[in-house]
């Protein structure tokens, strides 16, 4: 009975040995051994592992790409102008055992990485104009940050992958006065707009006006000689008219005259011997 309960006991410690003596390592993970606080070894990667049970521990470090999200904070451009830049950073534990030894936990470490990060958006902002940070030139500002802090941060086992900034604004106290600037600056536009369009307006109309004029001069002078061709043609076509029967012209016309003056209640007073009642006449 007391070989058995021996027997129970061995095992036991045996499985609690062993128990204590293996870990696994996930995929997303990576792992130090301590022993008495200190690392015994390199960096372990994804698996199953040992180590000595009750003197020795293991920490786990997240090996993922990690996000941090910094505070707004103000900076100040080349050009005098303060921006509250929100910005975020990208990065991950490159080397485990480095950053145990630096600064111990995730915490600590977010914490160098907004100092450094901080810092180096400063210095960059402060060497660029407020329209180039929020336009031109952020692209080229943040692929500088990043390869600083990347640089800085090596010695803490920490590799940074992406500054950006997510967003770049005025403080209140100056919105105000940049918005009445920018209103007044678009009005004094807006206005050159106006006069440069009604001087353009007043060259269209004045060569409007000349078009016009130059055309209707065109138009009656045609009108002018194409009338005089009319009379003419038909002055001749009267004169051969008159050629081939001139007294059948001088009749048809002296019955126009008879037509025009003899209407309704018109009295005449000629003599009998009128050549107006040539064609009246009665022929013997």
């Amino acid at each position: 009975m007391k070989l058995k309960v021996f027997f129970i006991i061995l095992s036991f410690i045996l499985a609690l040995g062993l128990w204590q003596s293996v870990f696994i390592v996930d995929q997303r993970e990576k792992a130090l051994v301590l022993e008495l606080g200190k690392p015994v070894s390199e960096a372990l990667g994804p698996g199953l592992h040992f180590k000595l049970p009750f003197i020795q521990n293991v920490i786990y470090f997240d090996a993922r790409v990690l996000e941090y999200d910094a505070p707004p904070a103000e900076i100040l451009t080349q050009d005098k102008k303060n921006l509250v830049v929100d910005n975020y950073s990208r990065w991950r534990i490159k080397d485990p055992l480095k950053f145990y030894q630096s600064v111990r936990t995730v915490n600590q470490g977010i914490s160098r990485i907004d100092d450094i990060v901080y810092a180096e958006l400063r210095v960059a902002l402060g060497q660029y104009l407020l329209t180039e940070v929020v336009s031109s030139k952020r692209a080229e500002i943040m692929e500088r940050v990043t390869q600083k802090c990347d640089e800085l941060l090596a010695n803490y086992g920490i590799e940074v992958l992406d500054v950006r900034i997510k967003r770049a604004d005025l403080p209140p106290e100056n919105e105000k006065a940049v918005y009445n600037r920018m209103r007044a600056e678009r009005e004094r536009q807006a206005k050159t707009y106006r006069s440069e369009g009604r001087e353009e307006a007043t060259k269209i109309r004045a060569q409007a006006d000349k078009e016009r004029t130059i055309m209707l001069a065109e138009a009656k002078q045609k009108a002018e000689q194409l009338k005089g061709e009319g009379e003419a043609e038909a002055t001749l076509i009267y004169a051969n008219a008159l050629e081939q029967d001139s007294e059948f012209y001088q009749f048809t016309r002296s019955l126009e005259a008879y037509k025009q003056s003899l209407s309704k209640d018109t009295e005449l007073v000629l003599t009998p011997n009128s050549e107006f009642f040539k064609y009246l006449k009665s022929s013997k």
